[in-house]
């Protein structure tokens, strides 16, 4: 199949999912993942209406942001990938969301250089809360029934809340692999009811967005509440 058709059956099925859910389709952002796909592929996608797009890595993006050039304007680059301290000029001068804030020296050194760029930068707050320790993001074992756990993101969510340079959008996870994607349903969930917890507590932020569910499970995300899911293989094939 070519990207295009693959792009029509994932549109469909997120459709069908989000409706299931009693959602509208159009709640539901997808964000193409590029990772290691060349630049030529990825044109195929923006010609076939893809206009948000997701990367792993800041040099590798740099690498597919200069030969898309053209399309600049069309899209919208998102960060889904960690982030390490010594890219995040880099990554402020190229995306327009990151996804993988995942501590508050991160968003202190991204704090520092949106401002010197006359920016706010949009970010989410990744968030670890399956508890496995190859995955990224504020430690929340168990979501906010975790009550020590809770209590320190919350003292560092305050201070970066406070960063005027920074616009929280939201949170971000990524689940456990799992053998049925209905299995990876209790970790969405702990991310959707942190995130209501997050805009009792801190109301002037928005917390809106949720950024969950890929290739093998984004249509458990969706019935959880996800709205924005990153999706690569289906789309580009395997790597």
């Amino acid at each position: 199949m070519s990207v295009a058709e693959r792009i029509a059956i994932v549109q469909e099925r997120i459709a069908v999912a989000a409706r299931r859910a009693g959602r509208k389709p159009d709640d539901v952002t997808l964000v193409a993942v590029t990772k290691t796909h060349p630049p030529e592929l990825v044109a195929e996608a923006i010609a076939a209406g893809l206009t948000n797009l997701g990367e792993n890595r800041v040099q590798e993006a740099q690498t597919k942001i200069v030969a898309l050039a053209a399309a600049r304007q069309q899209v919208r680059w998102h960060l889904i990938g960690h982030l390490q301290r010594n890219k995040a000029r880099l990554a402020t001068e190229l995306f327009d969301l990151v996804h993988s804030v995942d501590s508050l020296r991160l968003a202190e050194a991204l704090q520092c250089y949106a401002a010197e760029a006359g920016r706010r930068l949009p970010v989410l707050l990744q968030v670890n809360v399956s508890g496995e320790a190859s995955k990224e993001g504020f430690a929340l074992t168990g979501g906010v029934a975790n009550r020590a756990g809770l209590d320190a993101l919350l003292s560092e969510v305050e201070r970066i809340v406070a960063l005027p340079a920074l616009e929280l959008r939201g949170l971000m996870t990524v689940a456990p692999i799992v053998a049925h994607p209905e299995q990876a349903r209790p970790t969405f969930r702990a991310l959707r009811e942190l995130g209501e917890e997050l805009a009792r507590r801190f109301p002037a932020a928005h917390w809106g967005e949720l950024s969950m569910g890929m290739t093998d499970d984004f249509e458990a995300a969706i019935a959880e509440g996800a709205t924005i899911v990153r999706v690569g293989r289906a789309i580009f094939g395997p790597r």
